[in-house]
């Protein structure tokens, strides 16, 4: 069983969504606009939704993570209801990964050695998003 984050974003879900494939490396993402879905003549699309990302996805390191941006005239509140934990047993990755993911962000603190883990670091990256980076080899228990 995975747990799939779903991140909503207003009107720059492409820009992040392309960021994210550069720093994890994982090749460029299919994007669905809401422009490319069927039309509904009872709910005519308007203008201003056409380009905005209706869906799309990355594997990060062995977790998908899903995308959109909200729908024209819906509520949105930037990155403070979900938090991303990166788990792994590849410290190269953590080390490789958050520096690339701090630019322009905020780090909410650097990557140290804790109690749980070796090499664990959390940031805010420039898009409002709170990530946390933990190496983990099952040895902590967590």
């Amino acid at each position: 069983m995975s747990v799939d984050v779903y991140v909503n974003f207003n009107g720059n879900c492409r820009e992040a969504v392309e960021f994210y494939a550069q720093v994890f490396e994982t090749g460029q993402p299919q994007i669905m606009t809401f422009g490319e879905s069927p039309p509904n003549p009872e709910y005519p699309l308007p203008e201003e939704a056409k380009s905005l990302v209706m869906h799309t996805r990355l594997n990060i390191d062995g977790s998908n993570v899903m995308f959109s941006d909200v729908f024209p005239g819906m509520p949105f509140i930037q990155g403070n209801n979900i938090s991303l934990s990166l788990v792994t047993a590849d410290e190269a990755k953590i080390k490789a990964w958050f520096p690339k993911l701090k630019e322009g962000g905020k780090v909410g603190m650097e990557l140290q050695e804790t109690f749980w883990s070796k090499c664990y670091g959390s940031l805010t990256d420039k898009f409002g998003i709170e990530w946390q980076l933990s190496y983990d080899t099952g040895e902590f228990g967590m």
